[in-house]
């Protein structure tokens, strides 16, 4: 089989190749799938909506429609759990598509864990000395890993289904993954296992499919500020290594998304850093300013090579969280404190 061709994820590329393609996003009212759809649509994509908040939903299509003119975008409430809600949707983005196809698929739907609900919950287990005791909750699990298992299934389906030369179209599987799938967050069992299941999927997927035309890559962003990160979780990650900045995970989605290039490539999206190679052949941190990298490749192409870029990439987390110390802390618990509204 082929590997996917060297080139930079830095270099400039351009963003009105999305123009004219029709996208399914699942989980696309709200978090990184409202962000995608905003600036995809603003580029000439034709945005498709699943999303089990209708208000929301509704409500980020008329601002598409209005923004851009156009009546090419629509949404439909989707309950990812359920395999007859994404077919239904499916079905529903390839009749309203204004070139009959659906060219892109963004399983972008997910949940995490929170410390007054799942988390740890699953390394506590209890009350299972009933004759009967009630099966546990895997909602992540179900959301994260089967939900995103039936948007790819039915995305391999219908993205072959272009009419006269389906080889000729672009056809492109956006994968939604997390820091959290390369490395163990410790306390999020379910959603760590969820990412690395999804991992697995775009380590097997990335080839197997390009050879039936269809492009695969992937994004492995650390936190971003969004619904998901309920406030007691950003606490625990205050005066840590630092948020990754959303306009850096659309940047890099973008990138993969527009320019048919890259294909098989998964990116880690954190804070941005400068950094140098030491003379110990260690990288090493150097400051954080607003022009750092905050966009790294992890090709994934064996263990050996995912194994040594998470090490490094992870004792660079350390030296940010070292390097911001207490103000650090002192800033972001703040700013959860005052500014951060709730999603409780």
């Amino acid at each position: 089989m082929a590997s996917p061709p060297p080139a930079p994820v830095d270099a400039p590329y351009l963003p009105a190749g999305v123009a004219g393609k029709t996208i399914l996003i699942t989980g696309g009212a709200s978090g990184f799938g409202a962000a995608f759809s905003r600036h995809w649509a603003k580029h000439g994509a034709y945005i498709m909506i699943g999303d089990i908040d209708e208000t929301a939903g509704e409500k980020l299509v008329a601002e598409l429609r209005m923004s851009t003119k156009s009546p090419h975008h629509h949404f439909q409430v989707c309950d990812v759990t359920r395999w007859q809600s994404q077919v239904s949707l499916f079905q529903m983005a390839r009749r309203a598509s204004p070139t009959g196809t659906i060219d892109a698929v963004v399983p972008c739907a997910g949940v995490g864990e929170d410390m007054g609900g799942s988390y740890w919950r699953f390394e506590h287990p209890t009350g299972l000395d009933h004759d009967r005791p009630p099966p546990p909750k895997f909602r992540v699990m179900d959301v994260n890993l089967t939900g995103v298992m039936y948007t790819i299934y039915l995305g391999l389906f219908w993205l072959q289904q272009a009419e006269g030369g389906a080889a000729q179209k672009d056809r492109h599987i956006l994968l939604v993954g997390s820091i959290g799938g390369l490395l163990p967050l410790v306390g999020s069992t379910q959603y760590t296992a969820s990412k690395h299941a999804l991992t697995g999927l775009f380590r097997c997927l990335r080839l197997s499919a390009w050879q039936k035309g269809i492009r695969i890559n992937m994004l492995c962003p650390v936190f971003v500020d969004t619904k998901m990160l309920a406030n007691p979780v950003m606490f625990v990650l205050a005066g840590g290594g630092g948020l990754a900045d959303m306009a850096d995970v659309v940047d890099a989605a973008t990138r993969f998304m527009a320019d048919q290039t890259y294909w098989g490539r998964s990116v880690v999206i954190g804070p941005r850093m400068k950094v140098e190679d030491g003379e110990d052949g260690e990288v090493k941190l150097i400051g954080l300013p607003k022009d750092g990298k905050g966009v790294w490749e992890c090709y994934a192409q064996d263990y050996q090579s995912v194994e040594a870029f998470i090490y490094r990439y992870t004792r660079l987390l350390i030296a940010v969280a070292k390097l911001r110390g207490w103000f650090g802390w002192l800033v972001d618990a703040l700013y959860i404190k005052v500014f951060r509204k709730s999603e409780k």
